[in-house]
Formats: structure tokens, sequence, C-alpha cells
């Protein structure tokens, strides 16, 4: 056995039963990726340490977030955390994918009920109706 497989077993063991590089990590170190770089770029053109102190404190605590999360063994809790992240990030992909093809089609017309939130769609063209809400029931006055 090499060197480097040895490495990569200790590694193994080590990381055995913690929570690891998760979608959330993922996206933690994307962030503060972008703020390493705003930080860059600021101190550039301000040249102001008070700025930079700032953004150094900042991107402290987010690293030693991202290793907390990482190294911790409470999987539990950071499963829970990255689901939430999960829906939220799986929220505005569909979101801003639903919205697009909306957009798209030219057959109906969609109406957002005020008290639930749902999405209701009616054929397009048909004047002044009432819709009433599948899901709560209210009722919704639009012109098509």
């Amino acid at each position: 056995m090499g060197i480097f497989q040895g490495v990569r077993n200790a590694i193994a063991r080590f990381m055995y039963g913690r929570n690891g590089w998760d979608q959330l990590n993922q996206a933690l170190v994307i962030f503060y990726l972008g703020l390493w770089m705003a930080e860059l770029v600021l101190n550039a053109v301000l040249k102001n340490r008070l700025v930079t102190s700032v953004f150094e404190g900042v991107l402290f605590v987010l690293l030693l977030y991202i290793f907390v999360r990482m190294f911790s063994k409470n999987l539990y809790k950071r499963r829970e955390e990255n689901q939430k992240w999960i829906s939220f990030a799986w929220g505005l992909k569909n979101r801003r994918k639903n919205a697009t093809a909306r957009r798209a089609d030219k057959d109906h017309r969609y109406f957002t009920c005020k008290s639930c939130k749902t999405v209701c769609r009616v054929p397009a063209g048909k004047g002044k109706i009432v819709i009433t809400c599948p899901k709560c029931g209210a009722k919704i006055d639009a012109r098509t």
C-alpha cells in the first residue's frame, strides 16, 4: 500500500460518522468565495482598513461555520439543515422555471390566490370572470 492510499484510509477513518461535504456546505463555500472576491475588489478600490476588517471577520466566521458543519458528528441536525437548504434552493429554481413556462403559454392566463398563494390557470380570452380557488375556495375577480 502506497503512502497516498494510507493517507486516504486515515482520512476516511477520521471522517467516519461525520457530516462531510453536502449541498449546503457547497453553497456556503461558493458564498465564501464570492465574499472573498468582493473583499479583494473593495480593498483595491477603497483601501479602507475598516471595510477589510469587517469582511475578514465575516469570512472567518463563515469559514468556521463551514468547518463545524463538515466535521460535526450530529448527523441528524446537519441533515435537517441540508434538507431545508435543498427545499429552499429547489423552490427558487422551480419557481423560475414555472414562471418561464407561464410566460410562454399564450392559451392560458395565470392568477395567484391572495389567501393561499396558489397559482390558478384559466383559458385566455374569456373576458371578465370570477375564479374560485381550488385549494381554499376564495373568489378572484379577473379579466382574461
